[in-house]
């Protein structure tokens, strides 16, 4: 199947530049190219993409505002977010996750792994770039005004192995390797771990495992 995609940027070479790299792809369709936020809200809602790639610094919406309204906690049938940006700054990484984004990359990154956040949000995964990824975990480990929320249904020792390698930011594949089981093993322990939470995806149990202290 094609995965539509809608891009969001105030920059045109951008735009362009994503959209060269996405459509040269066998499975990839943009559907639409917006230059600021209120477009993007529009357009998203109008053609509901498989996957939306958002600049975080656009006119009359942030990629932070946009996220909230098509992906974020209460949102009706959300939609697949992955920021795209410039900006490695911490806040940006952690308001745009906690926001309902599924993926976060620096433009830097380079076109194989923008293509790969684009499959793996529209497989219902998440990527966040390597560059980030380190600092991200540190900044969720740190102390917080507000503490990870108790679950009334405690994991099972192989779902907090699962969740352990979830927040060191392994693969499904990676983590069915390290523990010896199947990939549909790991798909049904996160199906049972996303239940038992609260939460929609796999950056959300990482940021729960290392604001818990599951990790550290």
């Amino acid at each position: 199947m094609t995965i539509r995609v809608l891009i969001a940027d105030d920059q045109q070479l951008v735009r362009t530049g994503f959209q060269m790299i996405l459509d040269a792809q066998p499975d990839m369709e943009v559907v639409a190219a917006v230059s600021d936020g209120a477009e993007a809200v529009a357009e998203a809602r109008r053609l509901r993409p498989d996957v939306c790639l958002l600049d975080i610094r656009m006119p009359k919406l942030d990629g932070l505002e946009v996220t909230r309204v098509l992906a974020g906690p209460g949102v009706e049938n959300p939609m697949r977010v992955v920021i795209v940006t410039t900006f490695d700054l911490d806040e940006y990484v952690y308001g745009a996750l906690r926001s309902g984004a599924t993926g976060f990359l620096l433009k830097d990154s380079g076109p194989t792994l923008l293509i790969e956040a684009v499959r793996a949000a529209a497989a219902g995964d998440a990527l966040v770039s390597p560059s980030i990824t380190v600092r991200l975990l540190q900044h969720l480990a740190q102390p917080r005004r507000r503490a990870a929320l108790p679950v009334n249904d405690p994991l099972t020792d192989r779902e907090l192995d699962v969740v352990r390698l979830v927040a060191r930011g392994r693969t499904n594949q990676e983590v069915a390797g390290e523990l010896f089981v199947s990939l549909s093993t790991v798909k049904t322990h996160l199906g049972s771990i996303q239940a038992k939470l609260g939460v929609r995806n796999r950056v959300e149990i990482a940021a729960w495992a290392w604001e818990s202290g599951v990790v550290s």
